[in-house]
C-alpha cells in the first residue's frame, strides 16, 4: 500500500471511530483551554514529519476540545449532523481537491452544483428558473440575496451601483421584522447600506412578522424602493412569516422580497409542514443552509435568486487571466463572493441521493415530532414551554433568569446533551433545536431525564 493511501485510510478510520463513539460519548465537557492550546502549540519542527504520525498527533491534540455536534444529542444553534454519504463525499472532495470557481477549473464540481441546485429548488418549492449559489452558510446567502436586491432596485431607479457605488445613489428602504436574524444586519453593513436604513416591523405573538404593521410601514413611504426581509423559521420560536401576504404587499409597492430561510425553508420539503411556507415561491431571493436540516458537513449554504442575471451581475467578475469552459453555463463563483471555492456540491448531491425526496420529508417530520416530545416531556415535569412548537425549536423557562442560566450551564457541563440559552421577549430561556438525522426518541428521553435532574438540583 502506498503512503498516500495509508495516510488517507488512517484518517478515515480515525474519523469513523469518532462517529461510532458518539452515542455513548459526552456531548461536551469542561475544557482546560490552556492545556488544549498547549497540545497544539508545540514548537514547529525543523524537519519534515511522518504523515501518519502527524495524523495521530492531531487526533490526540484535538480530543479534549471536540464537541459532538454531529451526534444525536446536540441541540444547540440549529446544527444538523452529517449524513454518511455526505461525509464520505466530503472526504472525496478533499481528495479530489477541486476549486469550484468555474467549469474550466472543475467541470464535475459545477455539474454537481447544477444538478443538486435543481433538486433543492424542487424540494423547497422555488422556481426552477432561479439561480442557485453554493455558499458557506446563511450569512453569505443573505448577503448574496441582498446584494442582488440592491443591484436590481438601483438599476430600476437608473443607478449603476456596481460602477458608481452608493455615494449619491437613490435611497433604498430595508424593511424587516423586529425579530429578524442578526445576519441581516451584518449583510447590510457589508453591503454599505448600513443598519440605519432599517425600518422595523412588529412581530406577532409567535415571533412572526405582523403583516398589518408591514402594510403600515410600506404605505408610509410608497415611492421609495424597498427591500423586504422576511423569515422562514424564527431563530428562537421557529415561527414562519406569512410569505404569501408579505410578497403581495411588497410587490404591490414595487419592492423586492428576500426570504431568510436558513432552516425553516426546509419545511417545504414535507407535506405536513409545507403550509408554513406557503407563498415562498413568490419571493425574489432566498437563503437556506445545508448544514442545518439537510445534514451535510460544514460549511454549506445556498443562495437562490429569481433573476439569475441580476444575481450574477451583483457578484460575478471578469479578468484577463480567467478562462471559461466553452459552452459552460453561468454558475459557480458567479453566484457567490468567493473565487477559490470549496466544492460543496458533491456533499449536497450525495445527501440528497442518500435521502431521496421521501427521506428529506421524513427527516423534517421526525425532528418536528421530537421537538414536540421535548416540549411535552418538560411540560409534564413542571417546566414552562413558552413557544408554540410548530417546527423544531423549543423555548423552556425554569423560573427566573438566573435559574434558567444555571440549568443551561449545568446541562452543558453534564455532557448528556447540549442546549444553548437565548433571550426572547425579555426572558432568559433554554433553546432546544432538533435538527440531527441521528436523533431518536431515546436520545430525547435521555436528555429530558438529564435536564429534569439538573434543574431540580439548581
Amino acid at each position: 500500500m502506498d503512503e498516500l493511501t495509508r495516510v488517507i485510510r488512517h484518517a478515515a478510520e480515525q474519523a469513523a471511530a469518532y462517529r461510532r463513539s458518539l452515542p455513548g460519548r459526552p456531548v461536551a465537557r469542561p475544557v482546560d483551554h490552556a492545556a488544549l492550546r498547549a497540545a497544539f502549540s508545540r514548537p514547529l519542527n525543523r524537519s519534515p514529519a511522518d504523515p501518519l504520525t502527524v495524523i495521530d498527533e492531531l487526533v490526540a491534540a484535538a480530543e479534549t476540545g471536540l464537541v459532538a455536534t454531529v451526534g444525536p444529542r446536540f441541540f444547540g444553534f440549529v446544527v444538523g449532523g452529517a449524513l454518511p454519504a455526505a461525509t464520505a463525499a466530503e472526504i472525496l472532495a478533499a481528495g479530489w481537491d477541486q476549486n469550484a470557481f468555474n467549469a474550466a477549473l472543475s467541470p464535475a464540481a459545477l455539474a454537481a452544483e447544477e444538478a443538486a441546485g435543481a433538486w433543492l429548488k424542487d424540494l423547497l418549492g422555488l422556481p426552477a428558473t432561479a439561480s442557485a449559489g453554493f455558499v458557506t452558510g446563511g450569512q453569505a446567502a443573505n448577503t448574496a440575496g441582498l446584494a442582488a436586491a440592491r443591484q436590481y432596485l438601483l438599476t430600476e431607479a437608473g443607478w449603476d451601483v456596481g460602477r458608481k457605488g452608493l455615494g449619491g445613489a437613490p435611497r433604498l428602504r430595508v424593511v424587516a421584522g423586529e425579530e429578524r436574524h442578526a445576519t441581516v444586519d451584518r449583510s447590510l453593513r457589508l453591503l454599505g447600506l448600513g443598519t440605519d436604513c432599517l425600518e422595523t416591523v412588529r412581530a406577532d405573538g409567535r415571533g412572526a412578522l405582523d403583516t398589518e404593521d408591514l402594510r403600515r410601514v410600506l404605505a408610509s413611504d410608497p415611492d421609495t424602493p424597498a427591500i423586504v426581509c422576511t423569515q422562514a423559521g424564527n431563530v428562537n420560536t421557529g415561527a414562519c412569516d406569512d410569505l404569501r401576504t408579505v410578497c403581495d404587499l411588497a410587490h404591490a409597492h414595487g419592492g423586492w422580497v428576500h426570504v431568510d430561510g436558513a432552516f425553516g425553508l426546509w419545511a417545504a420539503a414535507s407535506p405536513a409542514t409545507r403550509p408554513l411556507v406557503d407563498g415562498a415561491e413568490l419571493a425574489d431571493s432566498w437563503a437556506c443552509d445545508g448544514h442545518k436540516w439537510l445534514n451535510v458537513p460544514y460549511d454549506c449554504g445556498y443562495a437562490f435568486c429569481s433573476r439569475p442575471a441580476v444575481h450574477a451581475d451583483a457578484l460575478a467578475y471578469t479578468a484577463s487571466y480567467l478562462t471559461r469552459a466553452d459552452g459552460a453555463p453561468v454558475g459557480g463563483a458567479d453566484y457567490t463572493v468567493e473565487s477559490s471555492r470549496h466544492a460543496r456540491g458533491f456533499a449536497t448531491w450525495a445527501a440528497l441521493r442518500e435521502l431521496g425526496r421521501d427521506g428529506v420529508a421524513a427527516l423534517v417530520d421526525r425532528c418536528c415530532s421530537l421537538a414536540r416530545r421535548f416540549a411535552d416531556g418538560l411540560t409534564a415535569a413542571g417546566f414552562e414551554v413558552v413557544n408554540e412548537v410548530t417546527l423544531n425549536q423549543v423555548l423552556v423557562g425554569f423560573g427566573d433568569d438566573a435559574r434558567t442560566d444555571r440549568v443551561v450551564r449545568a446541562v452543558q457541563n453534564d455532557g448528556t446533551c447540549w442546549m444553548g440559552a437565548t433571550t426572547w421577549r425579555g426572558r432568559r430561556l433554554m433553546r432546544i433545536s432538533v435538527s440531527g438525522h441521528a436523533t431518536t426518541e431515546d436520545d430525547v428521553d435521555r436528555s429530558i431525564t438529564a435536564i429534569v435532574r439538573l434543574a431540580r438540583a439548581s
